[in-house]
């Protein structure tokens, strides 16, 4: 019998593992490439779709369905697909809806990757795309007076933590009949649920919050209905960009304690974002939970907490900031984001760099911007450690 709850503490600790008939409290790991068919007629049946089933672990594995289940139980959609990386997962959404000629509208605060992918890739193909601050609406309507096929917004941003009004922009794609797909990987199920703000489609990178323990690279697609799924099914296969049954284990494993996780991070980031705010050798500090923040009643309205991302600016710029991160004892200076440990980090030379200066500084990524990804340490460890890396700026 499977369980009826639409509480996400339960959700998280329950959802996918339920499948198997003979009853395994934790989904097994098929680690397995093929699968053998009872008979000629059955292997025919399976490949002809007429009969439900599996036959080759880049099309389907029963460890990674378990997975795909819970994820589209935990964002309220419909199906999921699991991918190598978070990067396989957005491109295996470009890929499956842009055509050459097409155009995109994208948030400018995003992963760097993502940015680099669309203007170095993508425009090979003639795929235009329009980086905007997603944040203005009036921005993301002056770039989709034209056609546009696709809006792709991260929020919040990466690493600016710019918020985007994400009801608004899904009415702008409606109205221009555009796929909204939002990467909710800073902010997770727990914390935002974009479907219910008009999402056509997440995508996440795994890696971070949802597996939470930095032993996976992995990447997630949900969707809304049958027709989208479909389709990115077909490009996933054709694409190869699957995860694998160990690391769909892992992140299932990792998910059922994310909402005890992120609600503690959540709760850690907020008292050391107030207390950066008030030092002298801070700038400015930007979290979605500050009243500093100049999407601060946005955030409030979208998202149940404001996430465990910081990012605040030292007064001294990159010198400043290199001091910090070579001075900090506890905090690891690693990029990555969204696990049990604090990781810090300069995106203007790490995560960012491939970006370009000017697309940075154009996205509000400035030269002495740290991006801190506080964990579930005591946060008091956390706040002393920076304290004291601070006295060496």
């Amino acid at each position: 019998m499977k369980y009826n709850s639409k509480n996400l503490e339960t959700q998280c600790v329950r959802a996918g593992v339920d499948k198997y008939e003979f009853g395994p409290v934790v989904p097994p790991i098929f680690q397995t490439s093929t699968f053998k068919f009872n008979d000629a007629k059955h292997g025919a049946s399976l490949f002809a779709g007429e009969e439900k089933g599996y036959i080759y672990s880049r099309m389907g594995n029963p460890t990674i369905e378990a997975l795909e289940n819970a994820l589209a139980e935990l964002e309220g959609g419909t199906n999921a697909l699991c991918c190598s990386s978070g990067m396989a997962a957005i491109n295996t959404v470009l890929s499956a809806f842009l055509s050459s000629g097409d155009h995109i509208v994208c948030s400018k605060a995003v992963y760097g990757l993502t940015s680099t992918l669309l203007s170095t890739v993508y425009s090979k193909f003639g795929i235009k795309t329009t980086f905007v601050d997603s944040s203005s609406l009036n921005e993301v309507k002056n770039a989709a007076k034209g056609d546009v096929k696709m809006i792709y917004v991260e929020s919040p941003g990466n690493p600016t933590l710019a918020i985007s009004d994400l009801k608004a922009i899904s009415e702008i794609a409606k109205d221009k009949n555009a796929l909204f797909v939002v990467d909710n990987t800073f902010m997770g199920p727990v914390l935002q649920r974009p479907f219910e703000f008009g999402a056509d489609i997440i995508v996440h990178s795994m890696t971070k919050s949802l597996n939470g323990h930095a032993d996976v690279v992995a990447g997630a697609i949900i969707v809304k209905n049958e027709y989208l799924y479909s389709e990115l099914r077909k490009i996933l296969n054709q694409t190869g960009g699957v995860i694998d049954p160990f690391n769909a284990f892992l992140t299932h494993r990792g998910i059922k304690t994310l909402q005890l996780r992120v609600e503690r991070a959540s709760q850690n980031a907020l008292k050391i974002a107030e207390a950066l705010e008030t030092h002298p050798k801070v700038e400015w500090v930007r979290y979605p939970f500050l009243k500093s923040h100049p999407q601060y009643e946005l955030a409030k309205k979208q998202c149940k907490l404001g996430g465990q991302m910081i990012s605040f600016e030292l007064k001294g710029g990159y010198e400043a900031g290199e001091k910090l991160m070579n001075n900090v004892k506890l905090c690891i200076l690693a990029v990555s984001l969204g696990g049990v440990e604090t990781l810090i980090q300069h995106p203007a030379s790490m995560t960012h760099f491939s970006m370009g200066k000017e697309a940075r500084k154009a996205a509000g990524i400035t030269e002495g911007l740290i991006r801190l990804s506080v964990g579930i340490e005591h946060y008091e460890d956390i706040l002393n450690d920076i304290l004291q890396a601070l006295e060496k700026v």
